[in-house]
């Protein structure tokens, strides 16, 4: 598939020159570092040495005040607390880590996750009624909670309080609770808008410390659930993010035993070696998901929540059978997917995919939407029948906006929400094929040819020969990596084949670059296979790609992470 090369707009030369000189490395470094909000000495420091001292005043937040005068006074009468989340990643580590801290305050506390398929997203009349039945009178909601003012109304007329821990954009009609946590509230002033909904309940966590003069290391105990937070629901890696994320990462690998679920997930995923954004994606973040996917969410809460290896073992084997089940049905109806429009002409050459099978797994189809994505690059919706309706899941590609062009389409609908790359839609089954072709219409209208091509954002141009282990040690003192802040990916022109180039795994590429020869380095290709023929001319070619280490037989050599190449 064709990919566009995009080069980073270049910062001031003054500036880059005077940071160079300020921190003694090369310009190539520090005019990544500007393009990223670090153009200062002192800016530098803060984003190399990410500090606890750094993270805002909790209070700063609206309401906070209010939030932990509630749950001091709901303490002080041991009235019966329930945490409700989300069933995703950021929903149950928020909740394994409200309820993980204040089990050591309270027994009179019990947590919630809403079953995906009966109860749906965000705060549920079921759930309210459950509450009830507990005798619960106050509710923490976590990465849920903004969007549900009439389901917060109707607790209130059960005798039920709210504190609401969420990062989503609100609506017009802020829900009337006790306490609306939420940055992106248009009369917050908190200063970092970006939290996770685990990072919302995490501050709430330390202005509960403060106000009660208890060590803020009882808070900072969590970090390690608010990384696996930061990294699954894909939240800007930048200021306050950044600390928690570094610190949270410190957590994780440092010299204390490993929180009993995530060592237990850790080795079911065949995880080697510390923990990174990387492997946290790839690693933690499916199986937990697989749990509300495939099952039961709360299994794993109760993974993360296990103070036994025994218990969390257990645990975490429930919740690797779902996502064993999970890659089985993403990996069929993927299948099923590409073959259908493999097998249509018009949906070949459309510009956008939208699909419909009734058989399909409601909690895959988001995935599958990405999985098509690799494959025909453009808007994609996939749809399943569930309790009568058609229900789906949209992904986009760079650049365009999904939730608009579904909301052109929104008389046809029963209901939908999301944002620019990610929504859910709802609507009858006898509306799916008008749907479908309103919604190829309005792509067709509002994309561009540059919006149907895959886009990869180049850093800089390099010289192989500037790829020295001090300049990698300085990329690596860089990470986190993420939204914001993702790996440099550099450019080299005029490269050519040493000769060593072979076709490993029958689709990628393995080789040994040489530029101006006589600078060498080996270099990886996944998928890259089709360019062998071109590489082996001996013509020279271009290459984009990451700067990774390779760990053979005990050798620990730089390596190229080929993101494409281009042959002359």
């Amino acid at each position: 598939m064709e990919k566009r090369w995009v080069i980073s707009q270049e910062a001031p030369a003054e500036t880059v020159e005077q940071l160079a000189e300020q921190l003694k490395v090369s310009t190539t470094l520090t005019s990544i570092l500007c393009q990223r909000g670090v153009c200062t000495y002192d800016e530098a420091k803060h984003f190399f040495r990410p500090s606890l001292q750094d993270l805002h005043d909790p209070f700063l937040m609206k309401d906070m005040d209010r939030a932990v005068d509630r749950l001091n006074e709901a303490l002080h009468r041991n009235e019966k607390i329930l945490v409700y989340g989300d069933y995703d990643v950021d929903g149950t580590t928020s909740v394994a880590l409200m309820y993980g801290f204040l089990r050591n305050y309270t027994s009179n506390i019990d947590f919630y996750i809403p079953d995906r398929y009966k109860e749906g997203y965000g705060v549920s009349q079921q759930g309210m009624d459950w509450a009830a039945e507990q005798k619960v009178t106050l509710i923490i909601s976590l990465d849920c909670g903004i969007k549900s003012a009439d389901k917060v109304a109707y607790a209130a007329s059960l005798g039920i309080d709210f504190i609401i821990c969420d990062h989503h954009l609100p609506d017009d009609d802020v829900p009337q609770a006790v306490a609306v946590l939420d940055p992106k509230r248009v009369d917050c002033p908190y200063p970092y808008k970006e939290l996770s909904g685990c990072g919302v309940g995490f501050k709430l966590l330390q202005a509960f410390c403060m106000q009660n003069d208890i060590d803020q290391s009882e808070a900072l105990k969590f970090l390690d659930l608010l990384v696996v937070s930061i990294a699954a629901d894909i939240v800007p890696i930048t200021g306050e993010n950044r600390i928690l994320a570094y610190q949270g990462l410190q957590h994780l690998n440092g010299p204390q035993a490993m929180r009993p679920g995530l060592d237990a997930l850790k080795d079911l995923a065949d995880l080697k070696g510390e923990m990174d954004i990387t492997s946290i994606v790839f690693g933690f973040a499916p199986r937990i998901n697989a749990a509300g996917r495939m099952g039961d969410a709360k299994n794993s809460v109760r993974m993360l929540l296990a103070q036994t290896k025994e218990e969390a073992h257990r645990m975490a084997g429930i919740i690797n059978e779902s996502n064993k089940e999970r890659r089985s049905k993403d990996t069929n109806i993927t299948k099923e997917a590409l073959q259908m429009i493999q097998e249509d002409d018009f949906l070949k050459s459309a510009n956008s995919t939208v699909l419909f099978n009734e058989n399909w797994h409601k909690g895959v189809i988001g995935i599958v939407a990405s999985r098509c994505i690799e494959h025909y690059y453009r808007p994609t919706i996939i749809l399943t029948q569930s309790n009568g309706m058609a229900s789906g899941s949209a992904r986009s590609v760079h650049g365009f906006n999904v939730h608009n062009a579904i909301e052109s389409c929104s008389d046809l609908l029963e209901q939908f929400g999301g944002h620019m790359y990610a929504a859910g839609l709802t609507l009858p089954v006898a509306n799916v094929q008008a749907f479908r072709e309103r919604f190829e219409q309005v792509v067709a209208e509002t994309i561009t040819p540059e919006q149907k091509i895959p886009q990869i954002s180049i850093d800089a141009p390099l010289q192989l020969r500037q790829i020295t282990r001090n300049f990698y040690n300085i990329i690596r003192q860089m990470e986190p990596f993420g939204p914001g802040n993702m790996r440099p990916v550099f450019v080299s022109e005029g490269v050519m084949d040493a000769g060593n180039a072979k076709i490993v795994g029958d689709t990628h590429l393995k080789l040994r670059l040489t530029q101006d020869g006589f600078t060498y380095i080996d270099a990886i290709g996944f998928g890259l296979a089709d360019h062998f023929d071109a590489i082996s001319s001996g013509r020279p070619f271009d290459v984009c790609y990451t700067i990774e280490e390779n760990i053979y037989r005990g050798i620990i050599n730089l390596q190229l992470h080929l993101k494409d190449i281009r042959t002359k």
